[in-house]
């Protein structure tokens, strides 16, 4: 596998540990978004896509995420301890979208990453910066693929 490009929207709040967002283009044929890059204790890091996990209302049947304490559709009170627990006792609230397999493969992401990243925060302090559109046009799409 080789990441061909990455693409970074700065995040604009410099409270916040969430530094950017990024979209990750493999052999120029596949692209994974949403991958976050963190500011952790020691240093920057990259979290991949994932979803809110959640379950159904026992009374309707809805869809409600694990830290509803109501259901969206029917106001049915939900149960406290819905969230399963990984084997450390910690509660599983997301799960990834795409993830990498191996450590060698996660290493290199969060290599890759993380430089784009850097680079990006440098040419956001050259004057007239215009952040990335992460978005697609539909000039940029192959004709292969409409």
């Amino acid at each position: 596998m080789k990441i061909t490009e990455v693409r970074v929207r700065l995040v604009q709040n410099k409270d916040d540990r969430l530094k950017a967002f990024c979209s990750m283009t493999v052999d120029h044929e596949f692209v994974i978004r949403d991958i976050k890059v963190i500011e952790g204790l020691g240093g920057y890091f990259v979290a991949m896509p994932s979803r809110k996990m959640s379950d159904h209302c026992e009374k309707c049947g809805c869809k409600n995420h694990l830290r509803a304490k109501y259901c969206n559709n029917c106001g049915h009170p939900l149960q406290e301890d819905r969230a399963k627990q990984d084997p450390k006792g910690k509660v599983k609230l997301h799960a990834d979208i795409a993830h990498p397999i191996n450590l060698e493969c996660r290493k290199r992401i969060q290599r890759e990453v993380v430089a784009a990243f850097k680079e990006e925060v440098e040419k956001s302090k050259l004057p007239g910066y215009r952040p990335l559109d992460m978005d697609m046009d539909d000039d940029d799409v192959p004709d292969i693929i409409r």
